[in-house]
């Protein structure tokens, strides 16, 4: 029992310096798949471009909601630092709204990582939501907490449905290019039902 505690414990080891380089190769071609196709890319062809076999992908990403949350991570980490900006604002309920814009960017840079965001919250156990969704969640969650309780959202909205209806705008917005002001209109239709009577 003991040695398993120990091996529990353990950091993992560092990557070798070739194993590094092909990790991050295939997060580059990755990302660029990822802006340039959509969320659905060839993993194949990802791993061409990185100059590696499939295998060598598969090795670092088991899956492909593996390598998304890994792409989308620096962006993760982005959103919650604006969250923590906006979490001091005077204005709770513009923070929120401002945050929720802030998704809405983001998964409009990628197509169909709305619609990956929307399927993977029923999974809390995949890579996707682990590293993506639930951090939002979280972060979104105090926000949502502070619009409360200043009075200006209604006391039932719950942060998992407005992230769904977050990643919706998200998904209206990726299918009309062509309308820039789409995500600001659906977003103020969207407070105005959760205002607080």
């Amino acid at each position: 029992m003991a040695i398993e505690t120990a091996t529990a414990q353990m950091p993992p080891r560092p990557m070798r310096a070739d194993a590094r380089r092909n990790y991050e190769r295939l997060l580059a071609e990755a990302r660029t798949a990822f802006t340039q196709h959509g969320t659905d890319a060839s993993l194949e062809d990802i791993a061409r471009r990185a100059g590696v076999g499939i295998g060598t992908l598969y090795r670092h990403f088991p899956n492909r909601t593996a390598l998304m949350g890994a792409v989308f991570q620096g962006e993760i980490c982005a959103l919650l630092e604006r969250s923590r900006e906006l979490a001091k604002a005077p204005r709770p309920c513009q923070a929120l709204i401002d945050w929720l814009r802030a998704i809405v960017d983001h998964a409009s840079t990628y197509r169909g990582l709305s619609r990956a965001l929307m399927a993977c919250s029923a999974d809390e156990t995949s890579e996707l939501s682990r590293g993506c969704g639930l951090p939002l969640r979280e972060a979104g969650s105090e926000l949502l907490a502070r619009a409360q309780q200043s009075g200006a959202v209604r006391s039932d909205v719950v942060i998992a449905d407005l992230m769904q209806l977050t990643n919706a705008i998200a998904l209206a917005v990726e299918q009309s290019p062509d309308d820039p002001e789409l995500a600001d209109r659906l977003l103020a239709l969207a407070f105005t039902g959760l205002k607080a009577r």
